[in-house]
């Protein structure tokens, strides 16, 4: 693995089912997406309200959910991610498979693109305010798949994604990607900006937990030493 190429931690794939059919590529060290990402997503990458594109990031978002798209596109911005996720679901029935495939499908990807977690720093751990909101995540890169998200929310929908559905799409997450993850909002009192701080925290303990850590190259940052069962 010397060469660059070699170390791109990036993974592109589609998902189609009968509820959803998606197309994701991911770069967990932002810049460019991988070569095999396909066409029409490469194609639907536009300047829409979830979408940015700086000299270290792209980010483009559609799911059909605006609310859905503001969360993803936060959690790629501060997690240094570049994401292209577009997604035509269900909306007719619900949210539902929408949301949760979506998440499962960022999950999946998130383990690919990561593979082992030799030479990281598996741990990460961080608070993020949205105004009064307040929110804490921390994440380990354990391979066993756990989350406990309490975030307190109110209101029935914020926007068109139903609030029963926002844990649960950190929770689809995490099992899909294999993490432990916990998440709570501590304190606030609009539910968009408990949601939010909720996400960006989370961006932040992801980016510190998937750090290269200079020297541990090939080490398991385990005192079992594996983390692969």
């Amino acid at each position: 693995m010397g060469s660059e190429k070699n170390n791109q931690r990036w993974a592109a794939f589609a998902r189609d089912t009968n509820e959803t059919k998606i197309q994701l590529a991911l770069n967990l060290d932002g810049g460019d997406f991988p070569p095999d990402t396909d066409s029409r997503l490469l194609s639907s990458i536009s300047h829409g309200h979830a979408s940015q594109s700086s000299k270290s990031q792209t980010i483009s978002v559609n799911t059909g959910i605006g609310f859905l798209d503001h969360m993803l596109h936060a959690l790629a911005k501060h997690a240094g991610w570049s994401l292209a996720l577009a997604c035509k679901g269900d909306l007719h029935i619900d949210d539902h498979h929408t949301a949760e495939d979506c998440c499962i499908a960022l999950g999946y990807a998130f383990a690919t693109a990561l593979g082992s977690a030799s030479g990281l720093a598996r741990f990460g751990s961080a608070y993020a305010p949205l105004d009064e909101a307040l929110s804490r995540a921390v994440v380990d890169l354990s391979n066993r798949p756990f989350s406990v998200v309490e975030l307190g929310l109110k209101r029935e929908k914020i926007g068109d994604l139903s609030c029963e559905m926002i844990p649960h799409c950190l929770q689809s997450f995490a099992q899909s990607a294999r993490v432990t993850l916990h998440v709570d909002c501590l304190r606030g009192q609009n539910d968009h900006h408990r949601a939010e701080s909720a996400f960006k925290a989370l961006a932040v303990a992801i980016r510190q937990a998937t750090t290269r850590i200079p020297g541990k190259e090939g080490e398991v940052p385990s005192t079992k030493g594996t983390l692969s069962v």
